[in-house]
């Protein structure tokens, strides 16, 4: 696949259980992937005991390896302190440097598949791009907390490994990935783990 545009729009759940309550979607029809769904908490991914702590997110669709990622809960979304990502049913690595200044320094680094990742924030907290050396789908949030539409653009080999990650980390809290973000964001993340 080579460049494309898609756009995933918000959702309203038809509420099975008081756990539901607070679930969001994001859907779409992506290149020529047929429809993907993004959601966030995704409480099947969750160990029913760290319902109350972590939170998770989910990417799911009809030609996309299903990922993951669970971690600390903020607000809705899984926080990438103790992060744990898996991709098409193996675990992944993620790793990043907290002490960069700059963006790019701090960006978060996705092994998966045997692939090497980049995913970082680019012109602003609404704006992240997830790259390799062959392939990056930039993404972009009509808002920042709870956003209607979720778009993005492929550009390059892009696969559907790429589409789903990229897609993904829209539901992961990652604000900090801007040296801006994690001061701002710091308090609120030091209270929540006295809590």
């Amino acid at each position: 696949m080579s460049g494309f545009d898609f756009e995933l729009h918000r959702s309203t759940n038809a509420v099975t259980s008081r756990e539901q309550a607070h679930v969001t979607f994001w859907s779409g029809s992506v290149g020529g992937l047929g429809n993907v769904e993004l959601v966030v908490p995704a409480l099947e991914v969750l160990d029913v005991r760290d319902r109350g702590r972590r939170s998770g997110a989910m990417v799911t669709g009809e030609s996309i390896p299903r990922a993951s990622f669970t971690g600390l809960w903020y607000g809705q979304r899984p926080r990438l302190a103790e992060g744990r990502l898996s991709v098409a049913g193996q675990d992944a690595a993620v790793s990043r440097r907290a002490w960069r200044a700059s963006r790019r320094g701090r960006a978060l680094r996705v092994w998966a598949v045997g692939r090497e990742y980049r995913y970082r924030e680019t012109t602003g907290r609404r704006h992240h791009l997830l790259s390799r050396p062959e392939a990056s789908v930039t993404m972009a949030r009509s808002s920042w907390k709870d956003p209607d539409i979720i778009s993005g653009s492929a550009q390059g080999s892009v696969d559907s490994v790429d589409i789903s990650l990229a897609i993904l980390f829209e539901g992961v809290y990652t604000r900090n990935l801007s040296l801006r973000g994690a001061l701002i964001s710091g308090p609120s993340r030091l209270l929540a783990r006295v809590d």
